[in-house]
């Protein structure tokens, strides 16, 4: 297996990235989230012999990754593709003339929970409104979590209850930025990931980034973290050994993922990271190639 040059080696152990320590660009808290990824993405790309032309993360959720590449401007453009509705409908919301008009909305926002119930339990009538409920969802459920039933924060940071996540003037301030900054180095798609990564694969100027949100046979969580959870990931292996430009995978460290990166012949090493609870774990990152 061949080594990372930027990487610590296995021998002087694997340092775990604090999230505190990275820009946090995105407006959600998202389950699975790559913010602690962030410096290791960085310092990949800039290992790569040439700028990459576009960086496309197929599954994208709270798009850390995505919005530090275009704020940091790694790569010309940036494409990152959500599957899921409502996740998707904030995106959309952002990058569209309706951004201002969801940062009114949670400026505005007076969160109690009977405001919450009454915000949440009106079908949205737009995209933006979807978007607004959205927000508000993930700020105020457990982990963020926007799966059906998912439990809401109770009693919250020093007993602030729904309102210990809900931070208006910041997430204001960062959609805002990602619309009047970013926008025009970024392009987002609603749609299924691996259709977008068979779109582009046949292109060398193109740096993929797969971080697929679902679980493998056998796990559970996804079922709880994700409405989307089901995933083909012999199908996905055998499409990222079809991509001619540069990828780097982000996957469940587990003897299924290191057998399906044997069979197509991807380099993999474990990285530390800390899930949602804090407990220390180990994720596999893949490619084929590492600087």
């Amino acid at each position: 297996m061949e080594q990372l040059s930027f990487w610590p080696q296995p021998t002087e152990g694997l340092k775990i990235v604090n999230p505190a320590t990275v820009s946090h660009l995105s407006p959600f808290r998202y389950p699975g989230g790559k913010t602690w990824f962030v410096p290791y993405m960085r310092q990949w790309l800039l290992s790569l012999p040439q700028r990459p032309r576009l960086f496309v993360e197929p599954f994208a959720g709270g798009a850390i990754v995505s919005l530090t590449v275009a704020s940091e401007k790694l790569a010309d453009r940036v494409l990152f593709v959500e599957l899921d509705e409502q996740v998707a409908s904030v995106w959309r919301t952002i990058l569209s003339d309706d951004a201002e008009w969801l940062c009114r909305q949670i400026l505005s926002f007076d969160l109690t929970p009977q405001n919450a119930d009454g915000a949440l339990s009106r079908p949205p009538r737009s995209v933006r409104e979807m978007a607004f409920q959205t927000i508000l969802r993930n700020r105020i459920n457990h982990g963020g979590i926007l799966a059906p039933g998912a439990g809401r924060i109770k009693k919250g940071e020093k007993g602030k209850g729904i309102r210990s996540r809900w931070y208006p003037k910041t997430l204001c301030k960062r959609i805002r930025y990602i619309h009047d900054v970013l926008s025009t180095r970024l392009t987002f798609v609603h749609g299924d990931g691996m259709a977008v990564v068979e779109q582009y694969k046949e292109q060398s100027d193109v740096v993929f980034f797969v971080d697929p949100p679902y679980t493998t046979p056998g796990k559970s969580a996804g079922t709880r973290l994700y409405t989307h959870h089901t995933l083909d990931h012999e199908r996905l292996f055998d499409l990222m050994s079809e991509v001619k430009g540069h990828f780097l995978m982000t996957y469940e460290n587990s003897e299924y993922v290191r057998r399906l990166a044997d069979k197509h012949g991807f380099i993999y090493r474990p990285i530390a990271m800390k899930n949602t609870h804090h407990a220390k774990m180990t994720e596999l990152l893949i490619s084929t190639h590492f600087g």
